[in-house]
């Protein structure tokens, strides 16, 4: 399957959905720290020196995924990560019943924050909530398990934070939620999308049950100042 879209995410997303909350110096692009720590360039050709210089902070890592650039900086040091499994859901999948899903919104962000930090650390932040939908099921009071949109394009939406609480694992909230999610996004015209380690074999299985396949792997890097 052939889309420049999902072979450049990052990109993809800050050039056109979420463009308004972009940091950009030509052809490299970011989101601003408080909604993730990602970088996107149009093409491996890019010069990125005095984009880099102006969007990265000292100290600070940003990552990116799909394309990096070709020649890096003195100064800086470009590490590659992971090779991720980029999954697409193409059709409508079966849903499961279960407990009613709630949208998230301002009054559950320490919620989500606090389940973040426990299970998906180091790439939620305290305002990727505002990059689009979020959704959760609560058990107890607590906050089991949520979903969210992430990356986006007018055809295209990433399903991230996919997360369960250790306390419910085992419930099937996350499929309730995968299925409910996946579903509604293939409603409103746009392709479920989604990145998950290879390594993580639990992940795989859930999303090949449920409708997804392997489009490509994908390489993931991780760029800092030296």
């Amino acid at each position: 399957m052939t889309d420049p879209e999902l072979d450049n995410p990052f990109w993809s997303s800050l050039a056109s959905r979420h463009r308004d909350v972009a940091l950009r110096v030509g052809d490299v692009v970011r989101f601003r720290p408080e909604h993730a720590p990602f970088l996107g360039i149009a093409d491996a050709e890019v010069d990125v020196d005095d984009a880099l210089e102006s969007l990265v902070a000292p100290g600070e890592s940003v990552y990116l995924l799909g394309v990096a650039p070709r020649r890096i900086p003195d100064g800086w040091r470009l590490e590659a990560l992971a090779e991720l499994a980029q999954m697409v859901c193409p059709v409508r999948v079966e849903s499961v019943d279960g407990e009613a899903v709630r949208p998230l919104s301002e009054p559950h962000r320490n919620d989500v924050l606090a389940l973040t930090a426990l299970v998906y650390p180091h790439y939620f932040r305290p305002r990727t909530m505002e990059l689009g939908r979020y959704f959760g099921i609560y058990r107890d009071r607590r906050l089991a398990a949520m979903i969210g949109e992430r990356l986006g394009t007018d055809r295209q939406q990433e399903i991230s934070a996919v997360c369960n609480h250790p306390d419910f694992l085992g419930q099937g909230h996350a499929r309730r939620l995968l299925t409910w999610l996946s579903n509604d996004v293939l409603d409103r015209g746009r392709l479920p999308f989604l990145h998950v380690s290879r390594d993580n074999a639990r992940a795989v299985r859930l999303y090949e049950q449920n409708g997804y396949r392997l489009r490509r792997t994908i390489p993931f890097w991780s760029l800092r100042r030296t």
